[in-house]
């Protein structure tokens, strides 16, 4: 069976398309959504149309691409295609667009596919640094979001032209990813929509030299995941990563670091506005105390020097002491080899957490795989174990969790 064909049970996304330069990438998703079993109807604008044909929609999704209110009238398309979906995801949005889409304006079929869909709705802005700072567009940014409506954060990067800056459509593959995460969830909504979250993921390194670090397994996974998963969730999120290998997430806020001493400056920044904190990063406990600028060099017959370490901050603990905000939220992670819950449980006491999601580590454990398995403890006492599944399948349970108590 060809990536085209329809099934009764292949998920069914409509792609919207408005008239922005970035609508050639929007190719690149489309075959992404239809090589992975999705029976996808695309929707351009006119204006989309200028850009990339008709009958290259057609051709990429193996279905006619839905171009006119008056096509088919018989079928009333310009309902039809929204109650029908699961997904609907327009990538590029632009201003005006989304602009139309807030206001509730129906004046082509796309506007009218956005009136109708009763199922999640994901927006991919593209424009320029000035046109998604401008207030309008932030007005209506927030009341789509306010809606429901999943709207990602532009990336930042080249525009048009030279200019260069925040405005630049997510790379296709982290749309897809983000599409694939609100599927997963089905009609589960957005309950951390107008919520601002900060997590950290990877793990820091403390040089020794300008070629040698101090550091650990971590690889971003799980913290990536708890990034994208609260995107999907309708959140604004603010990402602090450390040295993670990883393709920023779609409409995720990225601040790249890699030292405990920059995690500990990006994150207090970040939280000054935070509903939530979400530490998964691996912090290192200790650094070098003193920085050799040149290459440590190996004397034959000469033991190395003691390599002294200092205490780095214990920037869960800072957090958890000292709110930056009444109510805010801060979870931790605890990586133990032994002992995991007792461990776990002296921890959160001497943290000083809501909560901390603890895991066992090792090798072949945790760090770099796909999978995790955890118990999530409150300090109000509660544990709620989370079996062997994929990391997303955990960051969901702490949003669950977070996502009522902030209730």
């Amino acid at each position: 069976m060809s990536a085209t064909t329809d099934r009764t049970d292949a998920p069914r996304v409509v792609l919207g398309v408005s008239g922005g330069i970035a609508a050639y990438k929007a190719c690149e998703l489309l075959r992404r959504l239809t090589e992975s079993g999705h029976q996808v109807t695309v929707v351009p604008t006119a204006a989309a149309l200028h850009f990339v044909g008709e009958a290259t929609w057609a051709a990429l999704s193996g279905r006619p691409a839905a171009t006119e209110t008056w096509e088919s009238v018989h079928q009333v398309p310009h309902v039809r295609i929204g109650q029908q979906a699961d997904l609907v995801v327009v990538a590029p949005a632009t201003a005006d667009l989304m602009a139309r889409a807030a206001h509730g304006l129906a004046d082509d079929l796309l506007t009218n596919t956005l009136l109708t869909a009763r199922c999640p709705v994901v927006f991919a802005p593209a424009m320029h640094t000035e046109m998604w700072e401008h207030p309008a567009t932030q007005e209506n940014v927030a009341t789509l979001r306010r809606r429901g409506a999943i709207v990602l954060e532009p990336a930042v990067g080249r525009l048009t032209g030279v200019d260069t800056g925040k405005g630049r459509l997510p790379e296709p593959s982290a749309i897809f990813e983000a599409c694939r995460t609100v599927l997963r969830r089905g009609g589960l909504g957005t309950d951390l929509a107008g919520r601002h979250v900060v997590v950290s993921a990877g793990g820091t390194r403390e040089p020794l030299d300008p070629v040698r670090f101090l550091g650990n397994r971590s690889s971003g996974k799980q913290g990536y995941a708890l990034a994208a998963t609260a995107a999907a969730r309708g959140a604004r999120v603010t990402l602090v990563s450390a040295n993670a290998e990883l393709p920023d997430p779609a409409g995720v806020d990225v601040v790249h670091v890699s030292t405990a001493l920059q995690l500990r400056e990006a994150a207090l920044k970040a939280v000054a506005d935070a509903d939530a904190v979400v530490m998964a990063a691996a912090v290192a406990d200790f650094r070098p105390a003193e920085y050799v600028t040149g290459k440590i060099k190996k004397v034959d017959g000469v033991e190395p020097a003691p390599v002294v370490l200092v205490r780095n901050p214990d920037v869960l603990a800072e957090l958890s002491a000292d709110r930056a905000r009444p109510g805010q939220l801060v979870v931790g992670f605890a990586a133990e080899t032994d002992d995991v819950l007792a461990n776990g449980r002296a921890k959160l006491a001497r943290k000083g957490c809501d909560l901390l999601v603890v895991n066992e580590v090792g090798e072949r454990k945790g760090f770099g795989s796909d999978q995790n398995e955890a118990v999530v403890l409150g300090a109000d006492g509660t544990e709620t174990a989370v079996p062997v599944g994929p990391k997303e399948a955990l960051a969901d349970v702490v949003w669950d969790l977070v996502a009522a108590r902030l209730a």
